[in-house]
């Protein structure tokens, strides 16, 4: 988007500029204000506007940490364009190590906001309102809700070329074709044709290396492919397109042993996982229903009959 001055919260940064601009959302019971640092860096060269944000979720600290080493490393600084970087969008919940804002209510199924609304739907307003407007695209990156491990993907919908494109450009080995979901932040930037990539890896309060890693190169390319800078990593795999997935869920409750390792194909039938009794009572295999990919293993050790235990990513060749 290609603008002489940019306004966020009142501030105005110019091209060639780089400012960080703290947000005023709410204030605590003690009357702290509640603000959400923006780092704007914009180029002298007009170019595309890309936001990369973590910390939709307060728990998933990957997120934070890839916009953080984005930023550490300079790698927000454009040759062309402006880069927005969010390093932490729920302050509440980061405080606190939750995935909600302290009414319970979740920013991710909040938009698209409400000024006056409950504090989501304040955080989400505040988003759609100061940041969305301005940009072309953007990366919103998340990790695995409560234990579960999520392999690095890209989630995005495959069908819009502008997305295929910035998905191939990110090359995660996997890249899921997803659907929107009510209210949430990809949902609503759809409606103004603005592309958000989801980027998912590793676990809720637990920093995984691959998972940061490869958050920081993906963002690399995609800024290279955007022109907006002129180097980026060469990804080291091929990307394997998910058309569809599902859950494997556990038959009993007891113990989980995950035998399978995350990333890697599975056959129909094949044993992935345990479930054991904690008295020495029983074992039951747990199998795998379809042919594909692990893209996701629930690391909680002690599991009720039901719970969602592997991710199976399926393909247009592994469906079965």
């Amino acid at each position: 988007m290609s603008k002489n001055q940019i306004t966020i919260a009142g501030v105005s940064v110019a091209p060639g500029e780089q400012k960080q601009i703290k947000a005023g959302i709410s204030k605590l019971p003690t009357r702290t204000a509640v603000e959400i640092p923006i780092i704007v860096s914009r180029a002298k060269k007009d170019g595309p506007t890309l936001l990369l944000m973590g910390g939709m979720h307060g728990n998933e600290i990957n997120g934070v940490e890839i916009v953080r080493r984005i930023i550490a490393r300079g790698i927000n600084k454009p040759k062309k364009g402006t880069t927005i970087c969010v390093p932490i969008l729920n302050i509440y919940g980061f405080i606190h190590s939750t995935r909600e804002v302290p009414d319970g209510k979740d920013i991710n199924r909040a938009f698209p906001g409400n000024k006056h609304g409950s504090l989501a739907s304040q955080v989400a307003y505040h988003l759609r309102k100061e940041i969305l407007p301005l940009i072309d695209a953007g990366i919103d990156f998340h990790t695995g809700g409560a234990r579960i491990n999520n392999f690095p993907q890209i989630r995005t919908q495959l069908e819009h070329p502008h997305h295929a494109g910035l998905a191939k450009a990110f090359a995660t080995r996997f890249v899921l074709n997803a659907n929107l979901r009510e209210k949430s932040f990809r949902n609503e930037a759809q409606k103004v044709d603005k592309p958000i990539l989801v980027y998912e890896g590793g676990e809720s309060q637990r920093l995984r290396k691959n998972a940061v890693d490869e958050g920081v190169q993906g963002a690399q390319r995609v800024m290279h492919y955007l022109g907006m800078i002129d180097e980026a990593p060469a990804p080291t795999h091929q990307t394997i397109t998910i058309d569809k997935s599902a859950w494997i869920r556990a038959r009993a409750a007891g113990l989980h042993h995950a035998l399978a390792r995350l990333g890697s194909r599975v056959e129909k039938g094949m044993t992935i996982g345990l479930i054991t009794g904690p008295f020495g009572d029983f074992e039951v295999k747990v199998k795998a229903q379809y042919s594909g990919y692990i893209i996701a293993i629930n690391n909680t050790p002690v599991v009720n009959r039901g719970d969602a235990l592997f991710h199976i990513g399926l393909t247009s060749q592994t469906k079965s």
